[in-house]
C-alpha cells in the first residue's frame, strides 16, 4: 500500500528537514504542511503553540498520512508527547543537537552556542536536556527570533544579515566556543551566511539528519517499507494562500541544495 509521509513546520523553516528525507528516503512521497496563518511559532505563548498544532496536524491526517516529523523545534517540544497519545502512526520529533556537539566537543574543553527561538530555548525540555548532557556546563544558549523572519522573506544571504550575525554574536568571545548548535529549521538556511562570519575552528552542527535517522528507524520498526512510493511532495499551508505555496518551492529548492 502506497504512504506518505507528513512533515509539519510553522513556515518554511521544516523544508531543510523534509530535504534532508527526500535525499536519505527518495522513493517515498510527502506531504508538506506550513502553519502560515500562526508563523513565527518562536514568540508564541506556549498555549495557542499547542492548539495551532493540534488542529494543523489534524488537518494533515484528513489530508492522509501514515507517518508524521514534527519538523519543528519549538512545536515539538510543546505537543510531541499530545500528538503521539492521540495518534498511533510513527510520530518523529526535533531536538537540538545539544548531546552530539557536547560529545565533540568534550576532548577540546570548548563551548557550545545553541541557537534557536525564545520559545525553544524557554521549555523544560530544554533545560532537561542540557542538565542531562552538559555535566560539565559548557553550553551557552543565543535566541534569534529575527532569523526566522528573514527565512520567510526569503532572505539568506546579504551584508544586512551578516550585519545581523555580528551583532548578535558580539557579546561572545568566540575563540572559547569549538561548536554552534542550531537548534532551528529555519536557522539552517543560514549555514553558509555563519560560516562567513565566524572563526574557521567553529564548526556549525544541527539536527536534521539524526532527525531523518530516527524516522527510517521508525519506519523500518513498524513495517514500512522505504520504497512504496515515487518522491511525490505536496506542499500546503494553512492559510491557502497559492503565493506563500509558490514561496515555499523556492525554498525547497533551495533546500536541497544546502
Amino acid at each position: 500500500m502506497q504512504m506518505r509521509i507528513g512533515f509539519f513546520d510553522s513556515g518554511l523553516g521544516g523544508l531543510t528537514v523534509l530535504a534532508e528525507s527526500l535525499r536519505r528516503l527518495p522513493a517515498k512521497d510527502y506531504l508538506y504542511m506550513a502553519d502560515t496563518l500562526h508563523v513565527p511559532y518562536g514568540t508564541k505563548t506556549k498555549e495557542d503553540v499547542r492548539r495551532y498544532v493540534l488542529e494543523a496536524v489534524e488537518t494533515m491526517v484528513g489530508q492522509g498520512i501514515d507517518a508524521l516529523v514534527v519538523a519543528c523545534n519549538t512545536a515539538t517540544s510543546i505537543a510531541i508527547n499530545e500528538l503521539r497519545e492521540i495518534y498511533s502512526m510513527p510520530i518523529v520529533g526535533m531536538e537540538p543537537a545539544v548531546k552530539p556537539a557536547v560529545e565533540m566537543n568534550r576532548a577540546t574543553g570548548k563551548r557550545v552556542l545553541v541557537c534557536a527561538t525564545p520559545l525553544t530555548l524557554s521549555m523544560p525540555k530544554y533545560y532537561a536536556l542540557v542538565s542531562r548532557v552538559d555535566e560539565n556546563g559548557i553550553v551557552d544558549s543565543l535566541p534569534l527570533p529575527e532569523l526566522v523572519d528573514y527565512c520567510e522573506r526569503l532572505v539568506f544571504d546579504g551584508e544586512e544579515l551578516a550585519a545581523y550575525f555580528r551583532r548578535k554574536l558580539e557579546p561572545f568571545d568566540l575563540d572559547r566556543y569549538g561548536i554552534i548548535v542550531l537548534g532551528c529549521t529555519h536557522f539552517i538556511y543560514y549555514r553558509d551566511a555563519l560560516r562567513r562570519v565566524l572563526p574557521e575552528s567553529i564548526e556549525i552542527v544541527d539536527g536534521n539528519a539524526g532527525t531523518v535517522r530516527r524516522l527510517a528507524a521508525l519506519l523500518t520498526r513498524y513495517g514500512i517499507s522505504e520504497n512504496d512510493g515515487s518522491g511525490d511532495v505536496r506542499l500546503m499551508c494553512t492559510g491557502g494562500d497559492p503565493a506563500y505555496i509558490r514561496k515555499m518551492g523556492i525554498a525547497l529548492d533551495r533546500a536541497r541544495t544546502l
